[in-house]
C-alpha cells in the first residue's frame, strides 16, 4: 500500500476527521488550504529543505548497533533522530509548520508539550524566524522535564503550567487548543504529533516523512522489521512512510500504561476519531508512563487505521523494561536515548530470538530523541 497524499475529508479509513468547535472549523480549513498550497510550492519546499540541512543537521545517520546485534543474534540499525538539532525528530515538523505560520501572516506559535522536546523545538524555530512562542506544559511534566523548561526559557518562549486533570500532555493540549480558539487570526497552533483535527495528522506525517525517506535510502537492504515508539506517533508515522509500500513489517511500541491502540476503543480525542483509552462510561481515561511524551490517551488516526487493516503491529512494554533498555543501549553502544525511544529498544530486547522477532532478522529502529532530559528519572 501507499499513503495517500491527502486523505479525503481527513479520513484514514474509519479514523480521522475534524471534530472541533464551530469556531475552529474555518481555521482548520484555512490551514489545510495553506499547507496544500505551500507543499506544492517549490520555493517553500526548497527553504524547508535548506533549513533541515544547514540548521537541523539532516540527514541524520543510520548507525549499526554492532555490539547489541551480536548479543541478540539480529542485525540492528538505528535511525539517529537524537542527533538532529534540539535533540529529537520534533524539529522536522516544527520548522515546516513555523515556515507555514509565517507564510500565513501569523506572528505567534502556540504549542503543547509533554517531554518538552516539542516545546524546545517550537521555541527554537520561533527564535530563528522572529515569532513569539507560547508553550503549554502540564505541571507534572514541568517537574520531571525541568531541563527542557530551562531550555525553552533560554530561547525566549513563554511556558504556561497546566494544573488541571492529570497535569500532563492531554491537559496541555486542551489548554493550547483553547488558546488557539481565542487567537485564531494572530496565532498558529503548532501541534506536535499526528493527532488532532484535519489537516494535522496528514500535515505532520508529511513533515516527518523525511525520516522514512532517508532511512529507506540509507539502509543497505530492505529490513525485515521497522520499529518505532508510539504515543501520538509522529516519529513512527514519519518512519513508516518509507517502508509502508514494502514487505517490511511495521511495529509501533506503546507504553503499557498508555496503550491506546492495544487497550483502547474507538472514540474522539482532541478533534480526531481514533483509538482512545476510555472508562466504562466512555470518558477519556488517564494514561501513565515513565516517558512524559508517551502518557497520552490516544493515538494518531493513521496509526489506528494501519492497525485496523493489519499493516502495522502495535506492542507494549513496561516502565521497568524501558529503564533497562536505556541502560543496556548506553552500556553496549555508548548511546543514551530518550525514555520514549527506549520503548522501541525494549521491545527489540524482549522479542529478539522469539517468534515475534526471529534470530537473523534485520531491524531498523528509529531513536526519536536523546536522553539528557531523562537523567533524573533513571
Amino acid at each position: 500500500m501507499t499513503l495517500m497524499a491527502e486523505p479525503a475529508l481527513g479520513r484514514f479509513g474509519d479514523f480521522g476527521g475534524r471534530y472541533v468547535p464551530e469556531s475552529l472549523v474555518p481555521a482548520c480549513a484555512e490551514l489545510a488550504q495553506a499547507f496544500r498550497a505551500a507543499w506544492a510550492d517549490k520555493n517553500f519546499r526548497d527553504e524547508l529543505d535548506e533549513l533541515l540541512a544547514v540548521y537541523a543537521g539532516r540527514p541524520t545517520p543510520l548507525t549499526p548497533a554492532r555490539n547489541l546485534s551480536a548479543a541478540l543474534g539480529i542485525t540492528l540499525w538505528l535511525k539517529r533522530e537524537d542527533l538532529a538539532h534540539t535533540g529529537s525528530h520534533k524539529i522536522n515538523n516544527v520548522l515546516g509548520q513555523a515556515l507555514l505560520a509565517r507564510r500565513m501572516g501569523r506572528t505567534r506559535l502556540i504549542a503543547e508539550t509533554g517531554a518538552g522536546q516539542h516545546g524546545v523545538a517550537t521555541a527554537t524555530a520561533a527564535a530563528l524566524l522572529g515569532l513569539r512562542a507560547t508553550i503549554y506544559m502540564g505541571e507534572r511534566d514541568i517537574e520531571r522535564q525541568h531541563l527542557n523548561v530551562q531550555r525553552m526559557d533560554m530561547l525566549g518562549a513563554e511556558v504556561i503550567p497546566v494544573g488541571t486533570g492529570s497535569r500532563t500532555l492531554k491537559d496541555a493540549t486542551n489548554e493550547a487548543m483553547r488558546a488557539w480558539v481565542a487567537d485564531v487570526d494572530g496565532a498558529h497552533f503548532l501541534l506536535g504529533s499526528v493527532g488532532g483535527p484535519h489537516p494535522y495528522p496528514w500535515m505532520v506525517r508529511e513533515l516527518q516523512r523525511v525520516i522514512g525517506t532517508e532511512a529507506r535510502r540509507q539502509a543497505p537492504g530492505l529490513p525485515d522489521v521497522v520499529v518505532a515508539c508510539v504515543g501520538g506517533g509522529s516519529n513512527a508515522a514519519g518512519t513508516f512512510t518509507g517502508f509502508v509500500d514494502t514487505p517490511a513489517r511495521l511495529v509501533g511500541v506503546e507504553a503499557a500504561g498508555g496503550a491506546a491502540m492495544t487497550n483502547g476503543a474507538t472514540g474522539v480525542v482532541h478533534g480526531a476519531r481514533s483509538m482512545v483509552l476510555q472508562d466504562d462510561e466512555g470518558q477519556v481515561s488517564e494514561a501513565e508512563s515513565i516517558a512524559a511524551g508517551l502518557d497520552y490517551p490516544g493515538i494518531g488516526p493513521e496509526h489506528a487505521h494501519l492497525g485496523a487493516i493489519g499493516r502495522a503491529d502495535y506492542r507494549t512494554v513496561t516502565d521497568d523494561e524501558v529503564v533497562a533498555a536505556v541502560r543496556r543501549l548506553a552500556r553496549t553502544e555508548g548511546i543514551i536515548c530518550a525514555l520514549e525511544s527506549a520503548h522501541a529498544v525494549a521491545w527489540v530486547l524482549r522479542a529478539a530470538g522469539t517468534a515475534d522477532l526471529p534470530a537473523g532478522s534485520t531491524v531498523l529502529l528509529t531513536l526519536s530523541g536523546r536522553g539528557d532530559k531523562d537523567m533524573g528519572a533513571l
